[in-house]
């Protein structure tokens, strides 16, 4: 059985980047589908790969397995002439925080592999107990409903969650383990970051993403206003998915933008 879902640009245009995706808690690939369409429609190799298994006895261990695996995926999108760059990974909630964690890390063979990274829907810690993310409080302990309000207002993505045998019920309620919080919010991540945060996201620290953001020397932190949880898949998901191709596009171009406002009315 297949690991990775794959998305290809329209024939005859050139692959402009690879893009790997990285599922979070309780997501199969199918999650993503919409979201690598969009960005292989804009000539990129998009590649979807299994959420992360983090062992919180074993995080060093369950890292090393998942930078192995991903640098294997990465590694396997190569055509005749190599993989194509610039090679940018798409992290959402555990998927964000192993990434975070993993570029972090000097010895990682992913800091290699990597030029850039999108953190979507990082987890925080709970605000209460100061330890690892709390989602009881958030209902998404409660009923599958209870859960997609947390994770999307958005229709078409809910009846996606709901269908896809991929995805497993109630996985907002599993902890996140402290030290890969940790990991992903003291990480020194040097690759060019975009952090994407919803404003109605209940399991997000903003303060805790502000500090990550300000610490990291090319970080930009983007909220999406009115978005829950699963921020690249809720109804603003065309407005976040173009400002992903806007970074994409500006980690192309050495990091300077391409469109500059000069004046407006808004």
């Amino acid at each position: 059985m297949t690991q990775y879902t794959d998305h290809y640009g329209p024939e005859g245009l050139r692959t402009r980047g690879t893009i790997v995706v990285v599922p979070g808690r309780g997501e199969g690939r199918a999650a993503y589908a919409r979201f690598g369409r969009r960005l292989a429609a804009d000539a990129y190799r998009v590649r979807v790969v299994d959420a992360p298994r983090i062992d919180a006895d074993d995080l060093t261990g369950s890292l090393r397995r998942f930078g192995a695996e991903l640098d294997a995926a990465v590694e396997g999108t190569a055509a005749e002439d190599g993989v194509v760059r610039p090679v940018v990974l798409v992290g959402a909630d555990t998927g964000a925080a192993a990434l975070a964690a993993l570029l972090g890390d000097e010895e990682s063979p992913v800091v290699r592999a990597a030029e850039a990274v999108v953190l979507a829907g990082l987890p925080g810690r709970g605000a209460d107990t100061g330890g690892p993310v709390d989602t009881d409080a958030a209902g998404a302990a409660g009923s599958w409903d209870a859960e997609l309000d947390v994770r999307t207002f958005c229709p078409a993505h809910r009846g996606v969650l709901t269908d896809d045998s991929g995805t497993h019920r109630g996985s907002l309620g599993i902890a996140v383990p402290g030290a890969l919080l940790d990991a992903a919010h003291h990480g020194d991540i040097a690759v060019p970051t975009l952090i994407l945060v919803g404003d109605a996201d209940p399991l997000a620290d903003r303060d805790a993403l502000t500090r990550t953001a300000k610490l990291l020397p090319r970080a930009r932190l983007t909220v999406v206003r009115d978005a829950h949880h699963d921020v690249l898949n809720d109804l603003q998901h065309r407005s976040v998915a173009a400002e992903v191709v806007t970074f994409l596009e500006t980690v192309r171009n050495t990091l300077v933008p391409v469109v500059a406002v000069e004046s407006s009315a808004w």
